[in-house]
């Protein structure tokens, strides 16, 4: 076997690999052939045990949330996926559950006929306990392999309270996890054998058809899912997802330090989705960003002190992007994997909680229940545009997401129905909900993350206070506000 990181392998099934007929990677949160640690090691797995690999990529139809808008996305990065395996020796298995429970067994199947069986660590929704079942139920090895982030989630043994804590564990840290990246291209040119599957496995759950995957009106209308929420106009996809990161690479990024909050002069890179959906992964926007800024290695700072900026010697806008993907996004697995309640209320630091209880029952100056904020129905145009944007788009723009928070903390009746508000809104219609760096955002508006802010205010106690009178004078926002208007809902 090829060298593998260590703290990337978590053994839930520590057995020798059985005489099956082949390796199977169960693709669930890596949804790609590219810089896909877990591909990686189910590849190196045929090649030292001489054997097929097959890569089971299902869709669940009873997932929270299951919607046109998040199946379409999915269904795009399955296709690109069959595209791009079709033309190597590796057998592709997409399977789209037709309804609810159609797809039990499948896993079991394939798995009592593998070697061992490989799969993706990730920490959130509800694909933690879907894999403990899986490994109570399944024969044989059983691996998990973490491609989430620079930093491998098992390199932080405590959950880190602060942006700044992070940043010092990363710089500390980081280096040597550089320098083992994952292969640009898994497969290459490893030589593999075609796969045959039994018969009887896929008569009784047969593999997608092209136009399933093509993801149509009418693939999505006979799915049981939600059609009220419609797709948004994002592709999704690998192929989508290397062409914005391309643009945004020779577009926005020199924007990025200065223009990136700034709703009219959007500089962002819009790639959260594909990261959220594993349609593109962290090493290799971190390789391509590196590649463009000619950086090597032996530039990377020696001081370990938290500072936002310095420490990579990149330019004030990669320094500024590198931020958000690694530090602020890495801090949200950390999270995650850590604190098992980390979506609840009661996870939050103390003064946060604290103060937010004490406030709890103070007068609000307008209260509004889940459906009125759901269809944008507030005395507030700014918050009903974001609204409307998440709707539409499924996305806000990233500074106007937490004004949208804060707003929903002073409108509603307690702290906890606000958070519950946030979580259900973002699950639904966000592109990237139901990820641990979104959730981050969420939870940083009532105080996660952050500190404690004078004066005390009703309402938000000692948390940070924001309105949309001040983000209209500090923010650019004629055109969006045009754009995402009442007649956008």
């Amino acid at each position: 076997m090829e060298r593998f990181p260590a703290l990337r392998l978590h053994l839930l099934r520590d057995e020798p690999p059985r005489k099956g007929d082949f390796v199977l990677y169960w693709m669930i949160s890596a949804r790609r052939t590219h810089s896909n640690f877990g591909l990686q090691r189910a590849v190196d797995w045929a090649v030292e045990l001489g054997k097929p690999l097959v890569v089971l990529e299902a869709l669940r139809c009873g997932y929270p949330w299951a919607s046109d808008r998040l199946h379409r996305f999915v269904l795009q990065g399955m296709a690109d996926n069959a595209a791009r395996l079709a033309a190597t020796a590796v057998t592709y298995y997409p399977y789209v559950e037709p309804a609810p429970g159609a797809g039990r067994g499948l896993l079991g199947a394939l798995a009592a006929h593998a070697c061992l069986t490989v799969t993706d660590l990730y920490p959130a929704f509800f694909l933690p306990a879907m894999v403990a079942a899986a490994a109570r139920g399944i024969p044989g090895r059983l691996e998990q392999i973490d491609s989430n982030g620079l930093l491998p989630i098992a390199a932080a043994e405590r959950v880190l309270p602060t942006a700044h804590a992070f940043r010092r564990h990363l710089q500390k840290s980081l280096r040597p996890h550089l320098a083992e990246l994952p292969r640009p291209d898994p497969i290459g040119r490893r030589r593999l054998a075609a796969a045959r599957l039994p018969a009887a496995i896929t008569r009784r759950w047969p593999r997608a058809t092209a136009s399933t995957l093509a993801a149509g009106a009418a693939a999505l209308a006979a799915l049981p899912i939600d059609h009220r929420v419609s797709p948004a106009g994002l592709t999704g996809g690998a192929r989508a997802a290397g062409t914005l990161l391309e643009r945004f690479l020779s577009g926005r990024l020199s924007r990025y330090a200065d223009d990136r909050n700034h709703p009219d002069h959007d500089a962002t890179s819009g790639l959260s989705p594909y990261l959220h959906f594993g349609h593109l992964g962290t090493h290799e926007v971190f390789r391509r960003l590196m590649e463009v800024e000619g950086w090597e290695i032996d530039r990377l700072g020696t001081r370990t002190d938290g500072r936002r900026t310095g420490w990579w010697q990149v330019s004030a806008s990669a320094e500024a992007f590198l931020d958000q993907l690694v530090t602020w996004r890495e801090l949200g697995f950390n999270m995650c994997a850590l604190r098992p309640d980390h979506r609840e209320f009661d996870s939050l630091p103390p003064w946060a909680r604290r103060t937010l209880e004490q406030h709890a029952s103070d007068p609000r100056p307008a209260r509004y229940g889940l459906r009125a904020f759901d269809e944008g129905r507030t005395h507030d145009p700014l918050w009903n545009a974001a609204q409307a944007e998440l709707r539409c788009e499924g996305r806000i723009q990233s500074y106007l997401r937490m004004l949208w928070g804060k707003k929903i903390l002073e409108w509603s009746g307690t702290p906890r129905e606000a958070l519950a508000i946030m979580l259900e809104l973002n699950d639904r219609y966000a592109l990237d909900g139901r990820d641990p760096n979104s959730v981050s955002g969420i939870f940083w508006v009532l105080g996660r993350y952050d500190r404690a802010w004078g004066p005390e205010r009703p309402i938000y106690g000692n948390l940070r206070y924001m309105t949309s009178e001040s983000t209209r004078r500090k923010l650019r926002l004629r055109q969006y506000l045009e754009r995402y208007g009442a007649a956008s809902l």
